[in-house]
C-alpha cells in the first residue's frame, strides 16, 4: 500500500504525506532499536504527530481531522507493514473517540494547545478510587500500557466507592503522564517495541470532570463519535495484523525467486506446494481485508445517513470482521514461516519477526477465540456475553 492509498482524494496535506514517508522509513529501519529498548523512540512519536496520526480522530472543532474510520485504519495498516510495534502504538490515535466521552469543557482544555495529544492507558483490573475533595484519589497498578513511554496523558481503570452506575463498562480516570510511574517489564516474544509496561499511580487526585465511562455516550454528535468505540478498538488492533501479514507475504514472494536449497532442490518459486500455498494465503488475506473494510464502510455510511447508533447485527459484524482479520493474518504469517524453510527460523530474519508480531494480535482479549462464539450467538438470535459487541 502507498501513502496515496490511505486517504480519500484531496484530504492528505503535503506536509503530512512527507512526514508519513519519514515515519515509514524510520519504522522499517529502526524496528530492532524499538524492540531492544521495548518502546518506540520519542523522535518517531514526534513523526507520528507530524504525520497527523494523533489528530486524525480528533474533532474538527478542536483542530483535528475527524477522519473516516476506514481512512485511519488504512493509515495504521500501512504503518504496520513497515513495523508491527510502530503500527500498534500508532493505532491508539483512535483514543480520541474514547476520550470524546469526557465533558466538553474538559475536551476544550485537553486540546487547548492543539489536537496532537498522545493518549495511552491501562484499564484492567480496575482499581478502587476514593472520593475526596476535588475529585477521586487514585492509586494502583495497571498492566498493558501500550505506548505509555510516549504519552502526554494516561487513563487508568477505576471503580469509585459509592459511585453511580456505569452500565457494566469501566470508568477511566485521565491524568498527565507525569503523574504515572512506569515499571519497565515488557518482556515478550512479539510486538516487542510497543512499550506495554505496567503503570503505577500513588494517591493522585483526579477531578471528576476528567473521568469518563469507556464505551459510554460521546459528548460530540457527529457520525465519527456515534461509531461504537468498543468495536472500533478491536478494529484498530486487528488491522495491525493485516499490515504485518501483508509485509510477511510480500517478503516471501521476493525471497522465493532466489531461494535455493543446498540439496539442489528447485527454487521456492518453482515448487508446486509453494505456488499453491502462496495463492491460498494471498486469497485468504485479501478476503479477510475486504470483509473488514466492507463492514467498516457500511457501518459508517449508516451513521452518515443519520442513524443515531448502529444496530446489534452491524456492531457484531464489525467485531466478527476484526476477529477474522486477526486470525487470518496470523495464519498467513504462519504459512509464510513454514514455506520459508530454514531461512525463516533465524531470530533476526524479517519473516521470524512478522510471525512473532502477527501471533500476538489474536491473543488480545478483543480478538480472542471467545469472540467467535459471541458473534455466532448474535447471528443465531441468541444473547451474547456482556460487553459484546
Amino acid at each position: 500500500m502507498t501513502v496515496a492509498d490511505i486517504s480519500r482524494p484531496g484530504e492528505a496535506a503535503p506536509g503530512k504525506a512527507e512526514a508519513l514517508e519519514r515515519l515509514l522509513a524510520a519504522a522499517r529501519e529502526r524496528h530492532a532499536e524499538f524492540a531492544g529498548q521495548t518502546h518506540v523512540s520519542a523522535d518517531v512519536i514526534e513523526l507520528m504527530k507530524q504525520a497527523g496520526v494523533y489528530r486524525a480522530m480528533v474533532a474538527r472543532r478542536f483542530g483535528g481531522d475527524e477522519m473516516h474510520p476506514s481512512d485511519f485504519l488504512r493509515l495504521i495498516e500501512t504503518i504496520s507493514e513497515a513495523d508491527g510495534s510502530t503500527g500498534w502504538v500508532a493505532s491508539f490515535g483512535f483514543s480520541a473517540v474514547y476520550l470524546s466521552s469526557l465533558p466538553l469543557p474538559t475536551l476544550e482544555k485537553m486540546y487547548a494547545n492543539g489536537p496532537d495529544v498522545v493518549f495511552a492507558g491501562g484499564i484492567f483490573p480496575p482499581q478502587s478510587a476514593v472520593p475526596v475533595e476535588g475529585g477521586v484519589e487514585v492509586s494502583g497498578r495497571w498492566s498493558w500500557g501500550s505506548g505509555c513511554r510516549g504519552a502526554d496523558v494516561i487513563g487508568v481503570g477505576i471503580k469509585v466507592e459509592g459511585g453511580g452506575p456505569t452500565g457494566g463498562l469501566p470508568l477511566i480516570a485521565v491524568m498527565p503522564a507525569s503523574s504515572i510511574e512506569i515499571v519497565d517489564n515488557w518482556n515478550v516474544t512479539g510486538m516487542q517495541g510497543t512499550g506495554s509496561h505496567d503503570m503505577v499511580v500513588d494517591k493522585v487526585v483526579v477531578p471528576q470532570e476528567w473521568t469518563f465511562i469507556r464505551g459510554g455516550a460521546s459528548s460530540l454528535d457527529t457520525p465519527l463519535y456515534r461509531y461504537p468505540s468498543m468495536p472500533l478498538a478491536a478494529q484498530m488492533l486487528a488491522v495491525v495484523g493485516l499490515g504485518v501479514a501483508r509485509a510477511s507475504l510480500d517478503c516471501l514472494i521476493t525471497l522465493a525467486g532466489g531461494r535455493t536449497s543446498i540439496t539442489g532442490a528447485p527454487t521456492l518459486a518453482d515448487r508446486a506446494y509453494v505456488q499453491t500455498d502462496i495463492a491460498k494465503a494471498e486469497a485468504a488475506l485479501r478476503s479477510a481485508r475486504a470483509f473488514f473494510y466492507e463492514t467498516t464502510d457500511a457501518a459508517f455510511a449508516q451513521l452518515e445517513a443519520g442513524a443515531e447508533e448502529l444496530d446489534l447485527t452491524t456492531r457484531s459484524l464489525l467485531r466478527l470482521a476484526s476477529t477474522n482479520a486477526a486470525h487470518v493474518a496470523a495464519d498467513v504469517a504462519g504459512t509464510v514461516h513454514r514455506l520459508s524453510g530454514t531461512t525463516g527460523i533465524g531470530a533476526d530474519h524479517p519473516i521470524a519477526r512478522y510471525l512473532r508480531d502477527a501471533m500476538v494480535v489474536p491473543q488480545h482479549a478483543f480478538l480472542a477465540d471467545g469472540t467467535w462464539q459471541n458473534a455466532g450467538k448474535i447471528i443465531l438470535g441468541l444473547e451474547a456475553a456482556p460487553g459484546f459487541p
